[in-house]
């Protein structure tokens, strides 16, 4: 198992590299020009994301792509055309795993489209629990973030079709996809694709201090990693089977050091201080 640091490390592909900054890890895509997606990219990004998930310092995960143009446009185009139909089809079931990985891993996922985030890019997003946009630059251009994959004859295969009418509905996120729109971060925030948008200059340092919101000592990390349990895997059980799941992350909870310093904080009127255990 590769352990995160401080120090940037490449992940064995060299297609992610990750470090861990004050309990947040960020995972980021690389590769020239548009940090395109390949089997190779999400060998690595599959390998960060286990190795965050096992890292008692880490409380929070951050995706964004290498330089200021792209997060992500989806991907290789290239690739694809070169492999057997058979090829694809394992490409992109372990694509979904990898999305399914992030949606599983029990801490906060963000992602930070610091660019073009369309077609795959925005499906990788979508797995996220959290998408924070950068907003156009003044008198610039932003990105932009849909998913067009039908104007290449296709559909979009990473989990786009599904993700998206679940956080949108069926109708909207079918208008969506037939339509091909694209959007600017604006007005993707006006759709509800982002969650909010934080500002072009200095947009890193702003999602760094918007994800130590979740982390120890100022959160209390295993609590929101149970509540993003119950929600992903909870929404589409029976409500007594969801129930029966809220009270056993409840109750692991309340067994943590985190509950009883929250309780005893709150009792005394003084700020918790949380440790993440």
């Amino acid at each position: 198992m590769i352990e995160l640091t401080g120090d940037w490390q490449e992940m064995p592909q060299g297609k992610v590299r990750a470090r861990v900054v004050q309990r947040v890890a960020w995972l980021v895509l690389q590769e020239e020009p548009a940090n395109s997606y390949s089997y190779a990219m999400m060998r690595d990004l599959d390998e960060a994301v286990l190795a965050a998930r096992f890292d008692d310092g880490v409380d929070v995960l951050v995706l964004c792509g290498a330089g200021e143009k792209f997060f992500c446009a989806g991907a290789d185009i290239g690739m694809l055309q070169e492999v057997t139909p058979r090829w694809k089809y394992s490409f992109c079931l372990h694509a979904n795993e990898t999305m399914l990985r992030l949606e599983h891993t029990p801490k906060l996922v963000i992602a930070a489209l610091n660019g073009h985030c369309v077609g795959g890019g925005l499906e990788v997003a979508l797995a996220a629990d959290i998408r924070l946009a950068r907003a156009t630059p003044e008198g610039g251009k932003g990105g932009r973030i849909g998913l067009p994959e039908v104007k290449l004859g296709v559909l979009p295969g990473t989990g786009g079709t599904q993700r998206l009418a679940r956080l949108l509905g069926p109708s909207r996120a079918m208008k969506m996809m037939v339509e091909a729109s694209t959007y600017t971060p604006e007005d993707a925030l006006a759709e509800g694709l982002v969650h909010e948008l934080l500002p072009a200059e200095g947009f890193e340092e702003a999602v760094q201090a918007y994800a130590r919101r979740f982390t120890a000592p100022h959160a209390a990390s295993m609590a929101v990693g149970n509540i993003k349990r119950a929600v992903q895997s909870g929404a589409d059980l029976p409500l007594e089977s969801g129930l029966a799941l809220e009270r056993e992350l409840q109750q692991r909870l309340f067994e943590s050091a985190d509950a009883k310093e929250g309780l005893a904080a709150f009792l005394e009127k003084r700020p918790a201080e949380f440790e993440g255990r």
